[in-house]
């Protein structure tokens, strides 16, 4: 017995289907597609049919609502943080753009801090949205949490300050000023 003697059982491997080649094959003009419709084009899959009944697509319930234009989160944890103030990238002080740029999320717009982990060093950090846990992880480590804006474009407009400025900026107080109501004079 050599390589050369080895075959596949029989039955296994089975001729290939000419179609299309005569009407004395069995299988020209249509190559045995049947007369013309949809099913004889190629592409065409059945539908799932479920015979009388109700389909699922039917019997299962609409729930939920995706918003549109909902905006992604990133998510950074105290671990993190801890990480990269051990290795040296970052400071005391850690705005939302030392987040894009050490997350590597340039087309993030929001972030928020987790509390998965441990925060030895007092930190500032300025972030869109805070957990509980993580919250009271930088404060009882001797930082200070700082809520950013919203959007960017809000926080240099609120501060009048130039675009690139407003990444840098922590969240300032925001005061209404009423206008006064005009006399009329008889």
């Amino acid at each position: 017995m050599d390589l050369s003697s080895l075959r596949p059982a029989n039955g296994a491997v089975k001729a290939r289907k000419r179609v299309g080649r005569g009407p004395g094959s069995g299988n020209g003009t249509t190559a045995g597609k049947g007369n013309k419709g949809q099913q004889a084009r190629s592409g065409y899959q059945r539908p799932i049919a479920e015979g009388g009944q109700m389909p699922i697509y039917r019997r299962l319930p609409k729930f939920g609502f995706t918003p549109p234009n909902q905006k992604a989160v990133a998510c950074v944890n105290v671990a993190q943080i801890q990480m990269w103030i051990e290795k040296g990238l970052i400071g005391e002080e850690i705005s939302v753009l030392d987040l894009k740029h050490l997350c590597n999320a340039s087309n993030q717009e929001y972030f928020k801090v987790l509390g998965n982990g441990e925060l030895t060093s007092a930190v500032t950090i300025t972030a869109h949205a805070f957990s509980k846990s993580a919250e009271e992880k930088i404060t009882s480590a001797g930082g200070k949490v700082i809520k950013a804006y919203r959007t960017l474009e809000e926080a240099a407009k609120v501060n009048g300050l130039p675009f690139e400025e407003a990444l840098l900026t922590p969240k300032a107080k925001v005061v209404k000023v009423k206008k006064a109501k005009k006399s009329v004079k008889s």
